[in-house]
């Protein structure tokens, strides 16, 4: 009579994840505690990447509301001396004649002229308030909106208003314009500014691309010149060019400020300064991500220490399993498959608590929550790389029990 040779019976997946995840089941605890190692791993570099990501977007925003193409011209200093010369008082004019540029505004620091609330401020409190002559368009040309209030226009140039930055109204305490007691005068709210009563006409909103303006004060050109003291000579000049001319723009406007003397022109773009900021924040988010791979590495050891405990708790179930005709094969990949279960339940954790720290963080700092794809999906598959990795050494073991060493040793 002629024996047919027994064929093991296969596995199929359904009954992979069953057998798999049985060990899972029996041993709560234990997994829960295995798998919350991959998940602060796992958390930590989701939440890095998406917050870096939320900046970054939050900066687009941004700029495209701001704008990349404003230029700046400044003084430059004299080389050995170090001496800072002042620009041409024609040099807004001179720039406005360049043909990309589509706006010009200009300020100038008046450095002997003081703001107080009132006069008895000691004149020692400051308050590091600086003041400003500035000309038309200075909103525009910044596409800084005012808070409160109006920009003075052509025709107040002259008089005694002033409009104050963000910054300044927040330290004199000037929040509002409209309902002012009677202590400050018939023309509404009014500051001591270089000995004299100006009236304030509006707040700024903050200026990203001219932060020093948050803590400045600004009266019109022609005031600043008629009881200020100033000399015509401006600070700042601040051209809005078309996108397409920026560089183009940027080499002429040194020579077009003062043609004598170019050399002794600053000119810079603003935005750069944020983009640099931003570049500065990506090798932070590196060291971050660096730490993350650490612990995500840590809870790998950990799984791969469960497993093998494991193994050795269950010698009696593995040698009861080859008994009844269960391959090697199939042990081995009963225990990779618990071990891919319990680090993807760690991973499917850790990306959702990494999505959710990036969610709050994001709407706190106002900002628009973005958590790339491929950060999840390669947090995802991270986790089942280590975890077949720290399954495989165990899965081996328990495959090479034999069923009656297994079952001897109970």
């Amino acid at each position: 009579m002629t024996r047919t040779p027994l064929t093991p019976f296969r596995l199929r997946p359904r009954d992979v994840l069953r057998v798999g995840g049985t060990g899972l089941r029996y041993r709560p605890v234990r997994a829960v505690l295995s798998a919350l190692g991959i998940a602060i791993g796992i958390a930590a570099m989701i939440a890095v990447v998406g917050i870096s990501s939320s900046s970054r977007s939050a900066l687009d925003q941004e700029l495209a509301g701001l704008g990349t193409n404003l230029l700046t011209v400044g003084p430059g200093k004299e080389h050995g001396s170090g001496r800072t010369v002042a620009l041409p008082d024609t040099a807004p004019a001179m720039i406005r004649r360049v043909g990309p540029v589509e706006s010009v505004a200009a300020v100038a620091r008046l450095p002997r002229a003081g703001v107080y609330r009132n006069e008895h401020i000691p004149t020692a409190l400051s308050g590091s308030i600086a003041v400003y002559a500035a000309t038309q368009g200075l909103p525009e040309a910044l596409h800084v909106p005012l808070a409160v209030g109006n920009w003075p226009n052509a025709a107040q140039s002259g008089l005694p208003v002033v409009v104050l930055g963000a910054g300044t109204a927040e330290t004199l305490g000037i929040h509002e314009l409209s309902g002012a007691s009677s202590a400050d005068g018939p023309n509404g709210v009014q500051v001591v500014l270089g000995g004299g009563r100006f009236t304030v006409v509006g707040i700024l909103a903050p200026a990203r691309l001219a932060p020093e303006l948050d803590q400045g004060a600004l009266v019109g050109w022609d005031a600043a010149r008629a009881g200020l003291g100033f000399d015509g000579h401006p600070t700042t000049v601040y051209a809005r060019v078309r996108d397409d001319a920026v560089t183009a723009v940027h080499r002429v406007l040194a020579p077009t400020a003062n043609p004598e003397h170019p050399e002794l022109v600053s000119v810079s773009r603003p935005s750069d300064a944020l983009v640099a900021k931003t570049a500065s924040e990506r090798a932070f988010t590196g060291l971050l991500l660096g730490l993350g791979s650490v612990a995500l590495l840590v809870g790998g050891i950990g799984v791969a220490n469960t497993m093998v405990i494991s193994v050795l708790e269950r010698r009696t179930e593995i040698g009861l399993r080859r008994a009844l005709g269960a391959t090697q094969g199939q042990i081995r990949l009963q225990f990779l498959a618990e071990s891919l279960l319990l680090s993807a339940l760690g991973g499917v954790a850790g990306v959702l608590l990494g999505i959710v720290v990036t969610g709050v963080y994001a709407t706190m700092q106002g900002w628009p929550t973005t958590v790339p794809v491929w950060v999840s999906a390669g947090g995802t598959a991270a986790t089942l790389v280590i975890g077949g990795l720290a399954g495989l050494y165990p899965s081996v073991r328990a495959a090479r029990l034999s069923p009656t060493e297994a079952l001897a040793g109970t």
